[in-house]
């Protein structure tokens, strides 16, 4: 299984960004995807994650500005991001689950892990 993260970059704060999170070897479909970020100096922190249902789920900080959404038909899983601030700038990781359901945002619940795409957002 592997993921390949992309779409990040550098950008103004105020900006928006929208991430990729490709499968190959694994329908993200039949389980949960998610998203998880670390800034500097940081430990790695949940952002959203969607099940295999469809359903959401999203940190409080980022909640408002940030939409997880699923391309059943490309295997993608993306994470728009808007109104992006500087506390925004992190290595952001999309993660699969072993599970379908479970919308917990505990990463340990994660068994496989992209690379990491960079964000900066610039003030």
């Amino acid at each position: 299984v592997q993921l390949q993260a992309s779409g990040g970059g550098l950008v103004q704060a105020g900006g928006s960004l929208r991430l990729s999170c490709l499968a190959s070897g694994r329908t993200l479909g039949d389980y949960v995807t998610g998203w998880f970020r670390q800034g500097p100096g940081k430990e790695r922190e949940f952002v959203a994650l969607i099940t295999a249902g469809g359903r959401t789920n999203y940190a409080d900080s980022v909640k408002g500005r940030v939409t997880i959404s699923r391309d059943n038909a490309k295997n993608t899983v993306y994470l728009q991001v808007n109104s992006l601030k500087p506390e925004d700038t992190a290595v952001y990781f999309c993660a699969a689950s072993v599970y379908s359901f479970d919308s917990s945002p505990d990463q340990h619940r994660y068994r496989y892990w992209g690379q990491g795409t960079q964000v900066t957002v610039s003030s």
